[in-house]
């Protein structure tokens, strides 16, 4: 089994960063520097480059740095067949999650304490950024997985299909759009309120909208909000009509505090995708996790 000074190199040499990695496993940084130290003086190697605020792994640091990533695949593997033979055999599993704002918010925290309860030595920690950020934490080895919408696809990612999620106007109650069928043109002369740049939900809109030869920058944008949250708060109170997921709403349908404006001929979906970084595909934790969450979040609908 790989030991606790090799785990938390793998950390480190992970995110590049003893800052971080003290972050991640709850340990303080000098404890961090010790075990790395003790490695080094085991192997007569160093295995960082030190300059200035950054760290880099020396030829002999990616070299264990890969064969561990390899024993830890293994252990993995045994992990799973032993537990296949004893169901009582439950392995520590831990994983960094980064998940766009309508999965961190509505989908996930259900699934997750599902999955909690049948893994209890799991231990998750849930990023809440908007994709474009989780692309960018996925590629700096920040976390291990991320759920995005697939708008934009990139080479050195693989995605793996999880849920379609439809993006709807709404407004407040007491706005007088509420009894209104509109039309793509209608836009031209509705203040709106939107999601932030780098923003999924924006994405996709953006999207639909050049579909049907409207370009957003052309319409009357009041207002851009970061975080669904304070998108669904603002548009509360506002005369303004916003576009957001309907999973973010359905309570505010339901009570009516929200209503659904119709806009003929626009429909707005985006797909859910996990993405990995290429060559982690056949990582088994993150294979059983992808499972476990398609096969749950299938039971919900």
């Amino acid at each position: 089994m790989l030991s606790h000074k090799h785990l938390i190199f793998m950390e480190v040499a992970r995110v590049l960063s003893f800052t971080k990695a003290s972050e991640t496993l709850y340990i303080s940084q000098s404890a961090i520097s010790k075990q790395v130290k003790g490695l080094e003086e085991f192997y007569k190697i160093g295995l960082f480059e030190r300059t200035g605020n950054h760290i880099s792994l020396t030829v002999a640091g990616k070299l264990l740095y890969q064969k561990l990533l390899v024993a830890k695949q293994l252990q993995e593997e045994l992990h799973h067949e032993f537990r296949d033979l004893n169901e009582h055999f439950t392995p520590q599993v831990n994983m960094v999650i980064g998940a766009s704002t309508t999965i961190s918010l509505y989908i996930l925290p259900p699934v997750l304490s599902a999955f909690l309860e049948k893994n209890p030595k799991a231990q998750l920690v849930l990023k809440n950024r908007n994709s474009e950020n989780i692309v960018k934490a996925l590629l700096d080895h920040e976390i291990d997985l991320g759920i995005v919408e697939g708008v934009n696809k990139l080479s050195n990612l693989t995605y793996t299909p999880f849920l379609t999620d439809e993006v709807i106007a709404v407004c407040s109650s007491r706005n007088p759009l509420k009894k209104r069928q509109l039309e793509v043109k209608d836009l031209y002369h509705i203040p709106l309120a939107i999601r932030e740049p780098g923003s999924g939900t924006l994405a996709v809109l953006v999207e639909a909208l050049e579909k049907k030869q409207v370009k957003l920058l052309d319409l009357p944008i009041k207002i851009r909000l970061g975080g669904t949250e304070a998108l669904k708060n603002f548009v509360r109170v506002d005369t303004c009509l916003a576009f957001l997921p309907r999973q973010a709403v359905l309570k505010e349908l339901q009570s009516g505090e929200l209503v659904e404006v119709p806009i003929t001929g626009l429909s707005v979906k985006r797909n859910f995708n996990f993405i990995q970084r290429k060559g982690a595909e056949n990582h088994f934790t993150y294979k059983e996790f992808i499972r476990f969450m398609k096969r749950m979040y299938s039971k919900k609908e």
